[in-house]
């Protein structure tokens, strides 16, 4: 079963090897979802989304809203972004009974990239 929560947050970034309108500062209100794989517990639940929201707002929103995300990462694109909400959150989500799924991260409302476990399984540990 999956279990998806949506988050937004505000930040400036400016694509430094990219050669284009992106190479300027600029910002975004993204849009964030996180996906969670798994079997539901002896609650009925595959994760309580009171408590992925607060690992979510604790590890992610905390460093990432109303931020400079250059000075996290050195390339903000959608993608490198999408990893780096991975690997925060990848082992706080993780249980018995479910883990990570998908990350997707969206600057527009019609253009995201979308990371899945698979890619993390095959080439994200090197990525970013």
């Amino acid at each position: 079963m999956l279990i998806r929560k949506e988050f937004t947050f505000d930040a400036a970034h400016n694509l430094t090897r990219y050669h284009g309108k992106c190479e300027r500062l600029h910002g975004h209100t993204y849009r964030v979802a996180i996906v969670v794989k798994g079997l539901p517990d002896k609650e009925s639940m595959v994760i309580d989304f009171c408590e992925l929201s607060s690992i979510v707002k604790e590890r992610v929103l905390s460093a990432l809203d109303h931020s400079y995300i250059n000075e996290i990462l050195p390339q903000p694109t959608a993608e490198n972004i999408a990893v780096w909400i991975w690997r925060q959150l990848e082992q706080a989500v993780a249980r018995d009974n479910c883990g990570l799924e998908i990350v997707e991260v969206w600057e527009t409302a019609s253009c995201c990239a979308v990371l899945c476990s698979e890619d993390m399984k095959s080439w994200g540990r090197t990525y970013a």
